[in-house]
């Protein structure tokens, strides 16, 4: 099997500048290392909330780096300057409307705002995208929810394939579906 490649973009004018301290973005990571017992690797952007840099983006890092999975952080909620769904929206091929609703159910448990989060999912060739929340407490409870279906979704689009410690987070997969060799 060959080593995973994670795409991990944090998107934020102030992080991107250095006027702040990106805590996403490390939160992603963190949550990855604990969760997955296969071989990976991160690639890492920070970029300021600017659509066509998103997109381009999304695209080198599917189309050039060959990421199986991305992971974003910020820019889904409702202010003007976010706009991180449309940027993946623009960019996919496929959208899976089901994450971005778990996620908010999810986060819905923890506070009422998460009505206002637009974080979605979708598929770019063999790269499944996944738009999360800027807070690392709802990383982690977004990831929690929807890594599930995360590896199986990967595999049905022929990307890396993802094995997790059932104790940290368990995926799902049916029992028809066999392990890449």
């Amino acid at each position: 099997m060959t080593k995973a490649l994670i795409g991990f973009i944090t998107i934020s004018d102030r992080a991107s500048s250095g006027e702040y301290e990106d805590k996403g973005g490390p939160a992603m990571r963190a949550w990855f290392a604990r969760v997955l017992t296969c071989e990976w690797q991160a690639v890492t952007r920070v970029i300021p909330d600017e659509q066509a840099l998103i997109e381009k983006t999304l695209i080198e890092l599917c189309d050039v780096e060959g990421c199986s999975l991305v992971v974003t952080t910020g820019g889904t909620g409702p202010a003007l300057r976010d706009v991180t769904p449309e940027a993946t929206e623009a960019v996919c091929e496929k959208m899976l409307p089901g994450f971005g609703e778990l996620m908010r159910a999810a986060s819905l448990k923890f506070v009422p705002t998460a009505i206002l989060s637009r974080q979605t999912a979708g598929v770019r060739g063999k790269s499944l995208i996944v738009n999360l929340p800027g807070k690392p407490s709802a990383i982690v409870d977004c990831l929690n929810a929807v890594f599930p279906a995360i590896p199986y979704c990967i595999d049905l689009i022929e990307g890396a394939y993802l094995e997790s410690d059932a104790a940290q987070c368990e995926a799902f997969r049916p029992a028809h579906a066999k392990p890449k060799m």
